[in-house]
Protein backbone atom coordinates (compact mmCIF):
# COMPACT_ATOMS: atom_id res chain seq x y z
CA UNK A 1 0.00 0.00 0.00
CA UNK A 2 2.85 2.53 0.52
CA UNK A 3 4.29 2.11 -2.60
CA UNK A 4 0.61 2.80 -4.55
CA UNK A 5 0.68 5.71 -2.01
CA UNK A 6 4.13 7.09 -3.04
CA UNK A 7 3.07 6.08 -6.81
CA UNK A 8 -0.34 8.42 -6.44
CA UNK A 9 1.09 11.15 -4.93
CA UNK A 10 4.12 11.00 -7.72
CA UNK A 11 1.58 11.20 -10.58
CA UNK A 12 -0.21 13.96 -8.73
CA UNK A 13 2.70 16.37 -8.55
CA UNK A 14 3.48 14.94 -12.27
CA UNK A 15 -0.14 16.12 -13.33
CA UNK A 16 -0.08 19.65 -11.45
CA UNK A 17 3.15 20.37 -13.98
CA UNK A 18 1.23 19.04 -17.00
CA UNK A 19 -1.75 21.56 -16.10
CA UNK A 20 0.55 24.30 -15.23
CA UNK A 21 2.23 23.92 -18.52
CA UNK A 22 -1.25 23.79 -20.57
CA UNK A 23 -2.42 26.59 -18.75
CA UNK A 24 0.64 28.77 -19.46
CA UNK A 25 0.87 27.76 -23.06
CA UNK A 26 -2.95 29.02 -23.62
CA UNK A 27 -4.35 25.18 -24.03
CA UNK A 28 -7.25 25.64 -21.80
CA UNK A 29 -9.14 23.08 -22.86
CA UNK A 30 -5.94 20.16 -22.70
CA UNK A 31 -5.09 22.08 -19.49
CA UNK A 32 -8.75 21.17 -17.99
CA UNK A 33 -9.04 17.59 -18.72
CA UNK A 34 -5.03 17.64 -16.94
CA UNK A 35 -7.21 18.98 -14.38
CA UNK A 36 -9.88 16.44 -13.82
CA UNK A 37 -7.39 13.45 -14.18
CA UNK A 38 -5.57 15.08 -10.99
CA UNK A 39 -8.91 15.63 -9.39
CA UNK A 40 -9.10 11.35 -9.77
CA UNK A 41 -6.05 11.06 -8.62
CA UNK A 42 -6.48 13.00 -5.14
CA UNK A 43 -9.27 10.20 -4.91
CA UNK A 44 -6.98 7.44 -5.04
CA UNK A 45 -4.32 9.91 -2.48
CA UNK A 46 -6.80 9.86 -0.46
CA UNK A 47 -7.71 6.15 -0.31
CA UNK A 48 -4.46 5.02 -0.33
CA UNK A 49 -3.45 7.73 2.45
CA UNK A 50 -6.60 6.61 4.45
CA UNK A 51 -5.56 2.90 4.61
CA UNK A 52 -2.23 3.96 5.92
CA UNK A 53 -4.01 5.42 8.33
CA UNK A 54 -5.56 2.59 9.13
CA UNK A 55 -2.11 0.73 9.62
CA UNK A 56 -1.23 2.80 12.14
CA UNK A 57 -4.42 3.30 14.57
CA UNK A 58 -3.93 -0.78 14.21
CA UNK A 59 -0.73 -0.09 16.50
CA UNK A 60 -1.17 3.19 18.50
CA UNK A 61 1.46 4.91 20.32
CA UNK A 62 1.07 8.09 21.56
CA UNK A 63 3.90 9.93 19.93
CA UNK A 64 3.69 8.68 16.52
CA UNK A 65 -0.24 8.91 16.54
CA UNK A 66 0.12 12.87 16.99
CA UNK A 67 2.23 12.58 14.14
CA UNK A 68 0.45 10.40 12.18
CA UNK A 69 -2.57 12.88 12.64
CA UNK A 70 -0.02 15.75 11.39
CA UNK A 71 0.62 14.04 8.78
CA UNK A 72 -2.16 13.30 7.63
CA UNK A 73 -3.73 17.22 7.31
CA UNK A 74 -0.88 18.29 5.91
CA UNK A 75 -1.82 15.92 2.94
CA UNK A 76 -5.19 17.40 2.99
CA UNK A 77 -3.24 20.61 2.83
CA UNK A 78 -1.20 19.96 0.13
CA UNK A 79 -3.98 18.71 -1.96
CA UNK A 80 -5.83 21.68 -1.30
CA UNK A 81 -2.89 23.66 -2.27
CA UNK A 82 -2.90 21.76 -5.85
CA UNK A 83 -5.94 22.98 -6.31
CA UNK A 84 -5.65 26.36 -5.41
CA UNK A 85 -2.39 27.02 -7.37
CA UNK A 86 -4.48 25.44 -10.76
CA UNK A 87 -7.63 27.19 -9.69
CA UNK A 88 -5.80 30.63 -9.18
CA UNK A 89 -3.82 30.06 -12.02
CA UNK A 90 -6.75 29.84 -14.45
CA UNK A 91 -8.12 32.59 -13.24
CA UNK A 92 -4.99 34.24 -13.95
CA UNK A 93 -4.68 35.68 -10.36
CA UNK A 94 -1.36 35.69 -8.31
CA UNK A 95 -0.30 31.90 -6.95
CA UNK A 96 2.35 33.16 -4.80
CA UNK A 97 0.82 32.35 -1.57
CA UNK A 98 -0.53 28.91 -3.00
CA UNK A 99 3.02 28.00 -3.93
CA UNK A 100 4.30 28.94 -0.32
CA UNK A 101 1.64 26.95 1.07
CA UNK A 102 2.15 23.80 -1.73
CA UNK A 103 5.84 23.87 -0.07
CA UNK A 104 5.41 23.81 3.63
CA UNK A 105 3.12 20.80 2.99
CA UNK A 106 4.76 19.29 1.01
CA UNK A 107 8.13 19.32 3.65
CA UNK A 108 6.22 18.39 6.66
CA UNK A 109 4.73 15.21 4.38
CA UNK A 110 8.03 14.42 2.89
CA UNK A 111 9.62 14.31 6.87
CA UNK A 112 6.47 12.83 8.62
CA UNK A 113 6.49 10.43 5.74
CA UNK A 114 10.51 9.49 4.92
CA UNK A 115 11.60 10.56 8.47
CA UNK A 116 9.87 10.10 11.13
CA UNK A 117 7.40 7.49 11.14
CA UNK A 118 8.14 3.77 10.49
CA UNK A 119 5.99 2.84 7.85
CA UNK A 120 8.66 4.55 4.62
CA UNK A 121 9.63 3.25 1.90
CA UNK A 122 11.29 0.22 2.87
CA UNK A 123 7.62 -1.43 3.90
Amino acid sequence: MIHMHITSWALGIILLIIAIILQKQGKAKPAKIVHMILRLDYLFILYTGGSLLGMYFSNIQMPMFAEVIVKGIAGIWLIAAMEMILIKSSKGKSTTSAWVQFVIALLIVLVLGFVRLPLGIDM
